[in-house]
């Protein structure tokens, strides 16, 4: 553009000397509109220049980016190197794990079948010895409502033995009573453990030696048997004791235990005999020779009241309580 005008111009001053004066104006015009151009156009060329630089400057900054984007690209490349050795060193290691997760887990899953069979085995003894169990319990269950029950029936039948005991003792007493208050000083009468003892000494009965009861005897023996006969609950047994002198061997009696059972037996008739109101069936009749002492035979009077016949009055005491 600035070529075309300074052309123009030159061409214009060499024609000038021959040239109309309208056509110099015309060229003026046409100088001062190139100038015009001129001017524009070296304000369009400088900021063509400023842009320029200004690329010039991007182009640079980008180029660092590049390098920079460059630099974090190998580092990112080099990061997922990394990762991807990790990751494969992970999978190995998951790898293993799960198979020796799985080997124990099939060892595990045989050994669970093992114990399951074997649960199954306990659970099965477990029943049978539930069930057994459960039988045993209602067997001891029942054994012990059997037990209840007799337990019940033998307390009350202790509760009737013991009123009928308690009744008995009363009877016992005024038997004893009745009987001390007949004999007088004739007997010895006492109570010893729920049973009367009448002891009748050798000369209030017998005469000495001999076993045969004398009419004396007769005598206190009826009123012992008219006082037990009022009695249908008790039992009598005439023990018959001698001192240690020896008695003369003879054909029925032999020695003192013969000679006191004698004794007894001819007793024990007499009071049969005296009231047949006593029952035969409670009434016996033993010997202790000379080996239930009342006292040491240190003497003759001590030898004499060895020499005795004790009556045991003892109540029969029945199983049902007493009207």
């Amino acid at each position: 553009m600035i070529k075309k005008i300074l052309t123009l111009a030159v061409g214009a001053l060499t024609c000038a000397s021959c040239v109309s004066m309208r056509e110099y104006e015309s060229l003026q015009a046409q100088y001062s509109q190139s100038t015009k151009e001129c001017t524009v156009a070296r304000q369009e060329a400088q900021e063509l220049r400023e842009e320029n630089a200004e690329l010039v400057r991007q182009n640079q900054n980008m180029t660092m980016s590049m390098s920079d984007l460059s630099t974090a690209q190998q580092e990112c490349e080099a990061t997922v190197a990394t990762l991807n050795r990790s990751y494969a060193a992970l999978q190995l290691h998951y790898d293993t794990t799960v198979e020796n997760y799985m080997q124990q887990l099939t060892s595990k899953s045989r050994d669970l079948t093992k114990v399951n069979k074997l649960l199954e085995q306990r659970n099965k003894e477990i029943a049978e010895k539930e069930r057994a169990f459960a039988t045993k319990e209602q067997q001891f269950l029942e054994r012990q409502q059997e037990l209840e029950d007799q337990q019940a029936l033998l307390l009350q039948d202790e509760e009737i033995l013991r009123r009928n005991y308690q009744f008995a003792q009363q009877e016992m007493e005024a038997l004893s009573s009745a009987l001390g208050q007949e004999l007088g000083s004739s007997a010895e009468v006492e109570v010893k453990k729920g049973r009367v003892h009448v002891v009748l000494s050798e000369t209030a009965l017998f005469e000495s030696g001999r076993w045969e009861v004398t009419d004396k005897g007769i005598s206190l023996l009826a009123k012992v048997a008219a006082i037990a006969a009022t009695r249908n609950d008790i039992a009598l047994t005439v023990m018959g004791h001698t001192d240690n002198t020896a008695y003369p061997s003879g054909k029925e009696v032999k020695d003192n235990w013969d000679f006191s059972v004698m004794r007894a037996s001819a007793v024990a008739k007499q009071l049969l005999k005296a009231s047949p109101r006593l029952s035969a069936s409670r009434v016996s009749a033993a010997g202790h020779g000379e080996y239930a002492p009342k006292v040491r035979n240190i003497s003759a009077n001590n030898r004499a009241l060895n020499r005795r016949i004790e009556i045991i009055i003892e109540p029969v005491i029945p199983d049902t309580p007493l009207d």
